[in-house]
């Protein structure tokens, strides 16, 4: 019997040495730390769905968040979690990037305000203050939204806070913030005992996009390793949002002492509806529209047409 054990773990031994040797190596990079909007990344990691479809699947933490495309653009990572708005101005800017699938698929943004600030609507914004985390295209983001209800972007102040966005509101230095996430900083504000409210720019002018997206080198991308790899996103996805605590139980096994806090648990709930089923899947409509949008509003200043830099499938 024990010969037979040792055989038994010889062979499991030698079976894992064989697919470690054999699965194919895909480096990712995440957007930003782990939180909830990475949730199907990590299911597919922790219930080896990546693994099923061969992949041995790295996913790495940016120091800048600034740096995952271009990492891809150069080719020293394979696959990046970005923004639809980046890849279009990374694309109007000539860098190799492609859409490979959709990771959340609605806006996040939102511009939010303390339920005891008075402003009840976007009129209300009038000689208002604003903090923005990163400046730049608040004129055709806030500015669309505000010209929703007739008011001109000159009307506000803009502020650049950097990311304390939600203190910024809090402490009273600003009347609202611009780029706080709807299923972060609304959650964040209630925990710290602050109600709330959230005007949402696809509803008010903005054409309506993907949030989170993955990203890979246009002249360097695998076919089959991307389709392998979505095959797994989506597995995953159809799982948490069939099984939620379950999910919410696996996800934050992957590090306990970072994820498994009130903040990312209202988070998990308010994810769940807005990742994409079908990642793979795309409407080039939707990008060459929010691509006209960039361009009416200068913050691009060539029109690159979804089809050259949208993977379809």
């Amino acid at each position: 019997m024990k010969k037979q054990l040792l055989q038994g773990v010889a062979a499991l031994s030698l079976s894992l040495a064989s697919f470690q040797a054999s699965a194919e190596k895909v480096s990712l990079m995440l957007d930003w730390f782990v939180n909830p909007n990475h949730g199907p990344i990590i299911l597919a990691q922790e219930k080896g769905w990546f693994a099923e479809q061969g992949l041995e699947v790295d996913i790495q933490e940016p120091a800048d968040p600034s740096i995952p495309d271009k990492l891809v653009a150069a080719g020293k990572i394979d696959l990046a979690v970005s923004y639809q708005s980046t890849l279009i101005s990374s694309t109007a800017a000539e860098l190799p990037l492609v859409r490979s699938a959709t990771l959340i698929s609605g806006p996040l943004n939102s511009l939010i305000v303390l339920n005891k600030s008075g402003i009840q609507s976007l009129k209300d914004f009038k000689d208002k203050k604003i903090g923005v985390a990163i400046g730049g295209s608040e004129d055709a983001t806030i500015g669309t939204m505000l010209a929703s209800a007739g008011l001109d972007m000159d009307k506000v102040q803009i502020i650049n806070v950097g990311w304390a966005l939600s203190s910024s509101l809090a402490s009273g230095k600003v009347d609202a913030i611009w780029g706080g996430l709807r299923n972060f900083e609304l959650n964040q504000l209630e925990l710290e005992g602050y109600e709330a409210t959230a005007f949402y720019p696809e509803e008010h002018g903005v054409p309506p996009y993907d949030e989170l997206i993955f990203v890979a080198n246009k002249h360097k991308y695998d076919p089959e390793t991307i389709e392998k790899f979505n095959k797994a996103i989506e597995k995953a996805t159809v799982y948490l949002i069939n099984h939620p605590e379950a999910a919410w139980q696996e996800f934050i096994a992957y590090s306990p002492d970072t994820l498994n806090n009130a903040l990312n648990r209202r988070a998990w709930e308010d994810t769940l509806t807005r990742f994409a089923l079908r990642p793979g899947a795309v409407e080039l409509k939707r990008y060459d529209d929010y691509a006209a949008f960039m361009k009416q509003h200068k913050i691009i200043h060539t029109l690159p047409k979804a089809k050259d830099y949208v993977l379809t499938y």
